[in-house]
């Protein structure tokens, strides 16, 4: 008989750390990640070595605080500073692929990590796109691609999650969504938006999902800590993967 796990994951666009009251603070972005009890974190503006965030490794820290384990993707390099995106996880990973996507305007790219779960191999990948719409649309396509997504070889337990800039109306959602299944369509709850946190008006972070995932529940979390600890709200999703 196949064995279930169920997860907890979490993407969060966590504006280098700054909150809405202008305060640079890792540790609150990190109490709202273990309020939410996430076991796979997708972050994107994560700010490394910055003279702008105190030369904090926000990664690094954030994990620590979590007691669990970051992978960085630096999308943009200043000599020793970055910034960029960041999965965090205490679970074993067997493998981790970062790296460009085409991108006109400022850099953009993604972050891959198979995580092993029991007898699963889980591929989260976690990406941040651009604000130009053409850009999106080819970050979007290399992403459903063999190298990133694995649908043509692999299509099984992938999640791509992050803040795709991009509305539910948009060509770049639906290219994804004809691929994977938008977590918060699924169920009886309505969607929420998660930009600007305060008052939210445009949904724009997202979790997609392949097939053989079962989607439990999912929700935007917006309360007084979400409120100010970034311009953007958290979403989370509790599936269920197959053995």
């Amino acid at each position: 008989m196949a064995s279930q796990k169920r997860i907890r994951i979490l993407t969060y666009n966590v504006h280098s750390c700054i909150g809405t009251d202008r305060r640079v603070d890792p540790a609150r972005i990190a109490s709202v990640i273990a309020q939410a009890e996430a076991d796979i974190v997708a972050l994107q503006e994560i700010d490394v070595r910055r003279l702008r965030t105190g030369h904090t490794d926000q990664a690094s820290m954030i994990a620590s605080l979590l007691k669990m384990e970051a992978h960085f993707n630096p999308t943009l390099t200043f000599a020793e500073e970055q910034y960029g995106d960041a999965i965090i996880t205490s679970w074993p990973t067997k493998a981790v692929k970062a790296g460009p996507l085409p991108s006109r305007g400022e850099p953009r790219g993604a972050l891959a990590v198979e995580i092993a779960i029991g007898d699963v191999t889980l591929n989260v990948v976690n990406t941040h796109l651009g604000l130009r719409g053409r850009d999106r649309i080819q970050q979007m396509t290399a992403l459903i691609g063999p190298a990133w997504l694995h649908a043509s070889v692999n299509p099984k337990a992938t999640i791509l999650c992050g803040d795709l800039n991009a509305i539910p109306a948009s060509a770049t959602y639906r290219l994804i969504s004809r691929l994977l299944k938008d977590v918060q369509l699924l169920g009886n709850r309505p969607s929420y938006a998660t930009f600007p946190s305060r008052y939210p008006l445009m949904r724009l972070d997202h979790i997609f999902v392949s097939n053989d995932i079962r989607v439990i529940g999912s929700a935007v979390l917006r309360n007084k800590l979400t409120a100010v600890a970034s311009d953007h709200l958290p979403v989370i999703a509790d599936l269920i993967l197959e053995g």
